[in-house]
């Protein structure tokens, strides 16, 4: 009998069974007068003792100002040490966090704030382009501190009772919902996945635990503080272990981020593919020491082998790991090894993570796929979310009566319990009665020599259903493909279905701010520019 495609995680640390605010005070406990927090674009730090102080100081200026437990305190703004402070102040009083995406304007600003019944915002003033003052006002709300303004600073010197603090914590429990993150949906209006203390606590800790963490580790965030890889594989991740948190600049730029880590002698960097890629694409990327630098983690999308050579080669991030997982489920689910090989950690999204389980299912009927077939991934465990803010059906239609999460991700899991994503459901493409996965077609396109990125998705076809186009971003100096040249390239060695119809040169893909190409969006443009609008659908 095969072995079926599924797979608990085991570990010898036992899950923590504590609030956010508790585990604080652990570390600073342990680790007062070492340093928890840089934000190197302010020029300021503060040591675990004093980062508590000004935390407390915020959550009791926030219950001077009737923030009850369970309100929803909304935080707008780029990364900052504002947010990180807004971020425990919160957990320690049993608010629950609203994170707001930077990129937000008017429309979807209102609609966080109405969906998730948020009491009070704590906003920065502006960011890159937007007037995140204007909009507010635009909105009509009225009860928002803009970081830098006397109110902020009232906030921070607020001398209360700590005894006040001390029974507010008394009141709380680890499965609490603490957090509200927005899912980006293509459709539609995003859902806000509720999460408590004890899914993202752990979720942080246990990364930290799989790349070593310790209190002698430096964590440089570049990625955005408002996902789940800033504020939980990052912030929760490093003061878990008594590590500092080290925030190069508000936005991502891969010249502060490398000066970041030279000069904060950082031991662990995070980021997308594309970040490590801008990183080493810098003129002057040899003039930085990089030296300090022994871990980090790479998650959002799949990274390409070369790359990941030049980040363990060049980088010195001999024990980078490579994450997967989804905010539904705080989110980390699998997880690469620091003594994984290269091949582990580029071709596979890892093993299932310790005290939480994977399965591999058939779409169709729920059974559980042998091991090496491709089906739906699902995930359960303490990691798994609460539900959807305010949306019970939608949180039905997510997480089934055996409380297993579905991700709407097709993978494969091997013999070893290693998963490789291989599509998203919705991806597929039915060419003819043939499922063709995309992203089986993009590993064999990366092995042309004149393409450096590509992404295949699925067109309408009247006589086929549906068929493959490639997008492809072309190596400097190199003439750009036809589709003649990249179905000559495929014949023979990739089935007819699978071979690409269309070919469309692109500099770059639509992506999410954290990363994940937009296929949605690569699709309805592609529509219109292969005039495809009056052929049906056959994923309508």
């Amino acid at each position: 009998m095969r072995q079926l495609s599924y797979a608990s995680g085991v570990g010898d640390v036992p899950l923590l069974g504590e609030t956010i605010g508790a585990n604080l005070e652990r570390s600073v406990a342990r680790y007062g007068e070492r340093e928890a927090l840089v934000d190197v674009a302010s020029g300021r730090r503060w040591t675990y003792a004093q980062l508590n102080e000004v935390v407390d100081r915020v959550a009791l200026g926030l219950m001077a100002r009737g923030v009850a437990a369970g309100d929803r305190v909304g935080i707008w703004a780029p990364n900052c040490a504002e947010w990180v402070i807004t971020q425990y102040a919160t957990a320690k009083i049993g608010a629950i966090l609203v994170n707001v995406n930077p990129a937000y304007r008017t429309h979807e600003l209102e609609f966080v704030v109405q969906q998730s019944g948020m009491s009070l915002l704590i906003s920065a003033e502006s960011h890159k382009t937007s007037d995140y003052r204007e909009m507010v006002g635009a909105i009509g709300f009225a009860d928002v501190v803009f970081i830098g303004s006397p109110q902020w600073a009232e906030l921070a010197a607020f001398d209360g009772d700590p005894a006040d603090l001390a029974g507010r914590a008394a009141t709380l429990a680890f499965d609490d919902p603490i957090n509200i993150q927005y899912t980006s949906g293509t459709t539609g209006f995003p859902k806000g996945a509720t999460l408590s203390h004890h899914n993202i606590l752990n979720n942080g800790y246990f990364v930290g635990e799989l790349i070593g963490y310790t209190h002698e580790d430096r964590v440089c965030l570049p990625v955005p503080l408002y996902h789940c890889f800033g504020m939980v594989m990052g912030s929760l991740g490093a003061i878990s272990h008594g590590a500092c948190i080290v925030l190069p600049a508000p936005g991502f730029d891969p010249a502060a981020t490398l000066a970041a880590v030279a000069a904060e002698r950082v031991t662990s960097l995070y980021g997308v593919p594309t970040m490590f890629i801008a990183e080493l694409g810098l003129p002057d990327f040899g003039s930085y020491d990089l030296s300090s630098l022994r871990t980090g983690i790479m998650a959002g999308s799949p990274c390409p082998v070369e790359v990941m050579k030049r980040v363990v080669a060049e980088m010195h991030m001999t024990e980078v790991a490579i994450c997967y997982g989804m905010t539904e489920t705080s989110p980390v689910s699998t997880m690469t090894r620091v003594d994984d090989s290269l091949a582990r950690r580029t071709e596979t999204v890892g093993r299932v993570m310790p005290h939480l389980e994977s399965k591999v299912v058939d779409p169709a009927s729920g059974l559980v796929m042998p091991r090496g077939e491709p089906g739906e991934l699902c995930t359960r465990g303490y990691s798994v979310m609460l539900g959807y803010w305010g949306q019970p059906e939608a949180t039905a239609e997510a997480i089934d009566r055996g409380r297993w999460m579905h991700t709407g991700d097709l993978a494969t899991m091997d013999d070893d319990g290693y998963v490789n994503i291989v599509g998203r459901i919705k991806d597929l493409v039915i060419r003819g009665g043939e499922n063709v996965y995309p992203r089986e077609v993009e590993e064999f396109l990366y092995t042309h020599p004149d393409i450096t990125d590509v992404q295949v998705i699925g067109v309408p076809d009247a006589k086929y259903g549906e068929e493959l186009m490639a997008w492809v971003v072309m190596r400097a100096g190199a003439q750009p493909l036809t589709a003649a040249a990249v179905q000559e390239f495929c014949a023979g060695r990739l089935a007819h279905y699978k071979v690409p119809r269309y070919v469309h040169v692109v500099d770059g893909f639509p992506m999410t701010v954290t990363g994940k190409v937009r296929k949605v969006e690569m699709r309805e443009e592609a529509i219109g520019i292969l005039d495809l609008g009056g052929v049906p659908s056959a994923t309508a």
